[in-house]
C-alpha cells in the first residue's frame, strides 16, 4: 500500500516514471540504435558479397565442374598467365589514359572559354552538359549508327570533305576500332572535367587577374603564374575520379564491338564478364576482380597520396 502510495504521489507530481532495464539501454544506445539498420543493409549488400567472393577465389567454384574443392592460388595463377588478361589489363590502362588525358585538355579549353560571361552562355552550357546525362549503352549504340559501314554517316561525310572514297571500318580495323572508343568515351566524359574545372577557375579571386594586369602580365603569363598553381587540386581531383571511372570501361565495348574482333578490344572489365559469366569460370573471373581491385588500388592509392599533398600557391 505504501508503495503504490508513494507511485501515485509522483504521478500526481509530474515526475517521470522510471524506466525498465531494456528501455533504459535503448535511451543509452539511441544513437547506435538509428544507425543499425543502415549498416546491416551495408554488411549484407557489400561486405559479405565482398567476403564471399574471397573465398570463391580459392575454391573450385565452377558451373561445368562439380564441386567446390579448394585450388589454393590456382585461380590466380590462371589470370595471371592468361595471354588475354595480360592484354586486357594493358589495352585498359592505354585506352583510359589516352580517353582522360584528351577529356582533360578538352575540358580545360572549354572551361577556360565558358569562365567568362557573354550572351547565350547558360545555353551554350547547358548543350555542352547534355551528354553526361545519357546511359553509356545509348552512348554507344549511337557511334555505332554513326561509324558502322556501310549505313553510317562518317565515311559518306569523309568522302565528300576529302574528295576522295573513304571505307574505314571502324568497328572491324585497327587502329580505327579503338579510335571509335576513345571517340564515344570523350563525347561523354569531357563535360564531367569542364564541370569540375570551371567550378576550380570560379573560385580564383579575379583581384590576382586585376594585379597581374597592372603589372604587365599576359594571358599566357597569367595562367601559368596564377590559374594553374590555383587550380592544380581541381585538375587532379577530375584527373582521379575520371580515370577511376575510366578503367571500368564496358558499357561502349560491349555495345560498339562486343570485345572484338577476337579479343582486340577486351578490357578487364570485359575480360571478367566473359570469363565468369560467358565461360562460367566464376572462380577465376573472381580471382582476376581481386587482383583487378588490387591494381586500382594502388593507382588510388598514388593518386589520393599526390592530391593531398597538392595546395594552391
Amino acid at each position: 500500500m505504501q508503495h503504490t502510495a508513494t507511485i501515485s504521489r509522483l504521478k500526481a507530481a509530474g515526475a517521470p516514471p522510471r524506466l525498465s532495464g531494456l528501455a533504459q539501454w535503448a535511451d543509452r544506445h539511441f544513437k547506435w540504435l538509428l544507425v543499425a539498420p543502415a549498416v546491416l543493409l551495408i554488411l549484407a549488400l557489400s561486405v559479405y558479397p565482398l567476403l564471399f567472393s574471397l573465398v570463391v577465389s580459392f575454391i573450385n567454384y565452377d558451373f561445368q565442374v562439380p564441386g567446390h574443392a579448394f585450388v589454393g592460388l590456382k585461380n590466380f595463377e590462371r589470370v595471371v598467365f592468361d595471354p588475354v588478361a595480360r592484354w586486357s589489363l594493358l589495352l585498359t590502362a592505354w585506352l583510359s589514359g589516352i580517353s582522360v588525358a584528351i577529356e582533360f585538355v578538352l575540358g580545360l579549353l572549354v572551361a577556360l572559354t565558358m569562365v567568362r560571361s557573354f550572351p547565350g552562355r547558360g545555353v551554350i552550357m547547358s548543350i555542352l552538359i547534355v551528354p553526361l546525362f545519357i546511359s553509356p549503352v545509348i552512348v554507344g549504340q549511337a557511334w555505332t549508327l554513326l561509324l558502322q559501314r556501310p549505313f553510317g554517316p562518317t565515311n559518306y561525310i569523309l568522302t565528300q570533305l576529302l574528295g576522295q572514297e573513304v571505307t574505314i571500318g571502324w568497328m572491324t580495323e585497327s587502329p580505327w576500332l579503338y579510335v571509335s572508343l576513345i571517340i564515344a568515351d570523350v563525347w561523354q566524359w569531357t563535360p564531367f572535367m569542364f564541370v569540375i574545372l570551371l567550378a576550380g577557375l570560379t573560385a580564383i579571386p579575379p583581384n590576382l587577374y586585376e594585379a597581374a594586369e597592372l603589372d604587365g602580365v599576359n594571358a599566357w603569363q597569367a595562367f601559368w603564374a596564377i590559374t594553374l598553381p590555383h587550380l592544380a587540386p581541381m585538375m587532379l581531383l577530375a584527373l582521379t575520379f575520371r580515370l577511376l571511372d575510366a578503367i571500368r570501361m564496358f558499357d561502349t565495348i560491349f555495345i560498339m564491338t562486343g570485345g572484338g574482333p577476337g579479343t582486340r578490344t577486351y578490357t578487364a572489365s570485359y575480360y571478367l564478364y566473359t570469363v565468369g559469366f560467358t565461360q562460367f569460370h566464376l572462380s577465376q573471373a573472381t580471382a582476376g576482380s581481386w587482383l583487378f581491385l588490387i591494381f586500382t588500388a594502388l593507382v588510388v592509392m598514388l593518386l589520393v597520396r599526390r592530391l593531398l599533398k597538392t595546395e594552391p600557391v
